[in-house]
């Protein structure tokens, strides 16, 4: 049998702050989303004055980072060279999502909506950052992956 390390409570919230740290810092109303390795939603918070569909767009980049196994970034990219790819069903090629890839497993994604997609980006990376630091702190486990 195989273990697999997985998201908790704690991590997500962990990401939680973090990014909204960074987004009420920059004054950006977005709303933020944390799935685990299969996509379903373990946390997702909508800041005030957050457009009313940022959530379920945040929700849809972290499920499409999570499951891809790469930032949304990415697969905007390839939809620029390859158009078919956007219809693509249960995925967003939208920047603002990223895996959260611990120990080579993908483990959730972080997904944010309702500033630029870059800014998205930018609020994402803080909180992959934040848990990073969370988890150096108990032995060095290897870096995670995502920006």
């Amino acid at each position: 049998m195989r273990n697999k390390p997985c998201l908790t409570a704690s991590d997500a919230q962990t990401i939680i702050t973090a990014c909204k740290n960074v987004a009420v810092q920059k004054n950006w109303n977005v709303s933020i989303a944390i799935v685990d390795d299969g996509g379903y939603v373990v946390h997702v918070e909508r800041l005030d004055g957050a457009v009313l569909p940022s959530p379920e767009v945040a929700i849809l980049k972290a499920r499409t980072a999570a499951l891809s196994r790469c930032p949304t970034k990415s697969l905007e990219e390839i939809v620029k060279e390859r158009p078919a790819t956007a219809t693509f069903p249960g995925r967003v090629p939208v920047q603002g999502g990223l895996p959260i890839i611990y120990q080579g497993e993908s483990i959730g994604g972080i997904g944010v909506s309702g500033a630029k997609s870059h800014e998205d980006e930018y609020v994402a990376t803080a909180g992959l950052a934040a848990l990073e630091s969370t988890l150096l702190s108990f032995d060095s486990p290897p870096k995670l992956v995502g920006a």
